[in-house]
């Protein structure tokens, strides 16, 4: 009947009721031997933010720089790796296998599987056709079944686990400090070139005597601590946060090997 009420928007929201989903953007790394690493950004996830932050970049020239010690054909193990820049450094340097992680949140690991296929032409092709770049879903402290499964078998006798643990930018989460050491010892290599590289920048100046409190409890869980760098950036990441601009500028560096006494017997 023509004077039915009409229903058709009744039910629609007002333009405007909820709030635009941020689109992704992107970010440069220009890595030391003159190459471009490109990467998508998750501006709305709150993991993530839409900036490439100083201890990844520190972290990536680094890796870069010691790439004959730390690198060529070693397994490798980033924690929190957000885009992970790190990561595909390591790749493109030729790391045997990389294994790049971050929180097993759909968004979050699906943003790190489209940067390892943006880099994949950057990466060079391993003699038995296997990626060198693999991304997994990891919660810290999780069993590691599923990151060894990347790993290739090792031989007989050979202590299992990774080379290289990269970690830039995750102990500022201090009351994951403990769920991080049991990580480190179940993933690293118990031989005494193995070393996990804890890399930082205490945006939240005050909170650095929390953030700090992972290096003891790393040392009581079995793992030398040793300074490696404290390198001031140009500027800021965060220009508007308060707290010591100069702290905020800088990038500390360490590296954490395992105690003799921990160490394989059969590597020792």
């Amino acid at each position: 009947m023509e004077d039915d009420l009409e229903m058709g928007d009744l039910f629609k929201d007002p333009e405007g009721f909820y709030e635009e989903e941020k689109p992704p953007t992107f970010a440069e790394h220009q890595m030391l031997c003159g190459k471009t690493v490109r990467v998508r950004l998750v501006g709305s996830h709150p993991l993530y933010g839409n900036l490439l932050w100083n201890a990844g970049r520190t972290s990536s020239h680094y890796l870069e720089e010691h790439t004959d010690d730390l690198i060529r054909d070693k397994d490798v193990l980033e924690i929190g790796a957000a885009a992970g820049v790190p990561s595909i450094v390591s790749a493109i340097q030729g790391a045997r296998t990389v294994v790049m992680t971050d929180y097993y949140d759909p968004d979050l690991v699906s943003n790190m599987q489209y940067n390892a296929d943006l880099a994949l032409d950057m990466i060079p092709k391993r003699a038995d056709s296997q990626k060198r770049l693999r991304v997994e879903g990891y919660k810290w402290g999780n069993p590691v079944e599923p990151l060894f499964a990347h790993l290739p078998v090792s031989p007989p006798g050979e202590p299992a686990g990774f080379d290289v643990l990269i970690m830039a930018d995750v102990i500022y989460n201090y009351p994951e400090h403990a769920n991080l050491v049991k990580t480190m010892q179940l993933t690293l290599k118990k031989t005494p070139e193995a070393v996990a590289l804890v890399i930082f920048t205490p945006y939240e100046p005050w909170l650095l005597p929390q953030t700090e409190k992972f290096f003891p409890r790393a040392e009581e869980g079995g793992f030398a601590v040793t300074k490696i760098f404290q390198k001031m950036m140009d500027h800021v990441l965060f220009e508007n946060d308060p707290g010591d601009e100069i702290l905020r500028k800088t990038v500390f560096g360490y590296e954490l090997r395992w105690k003799p006494e921990h160490l394989d017997s059969r590597s020792s």
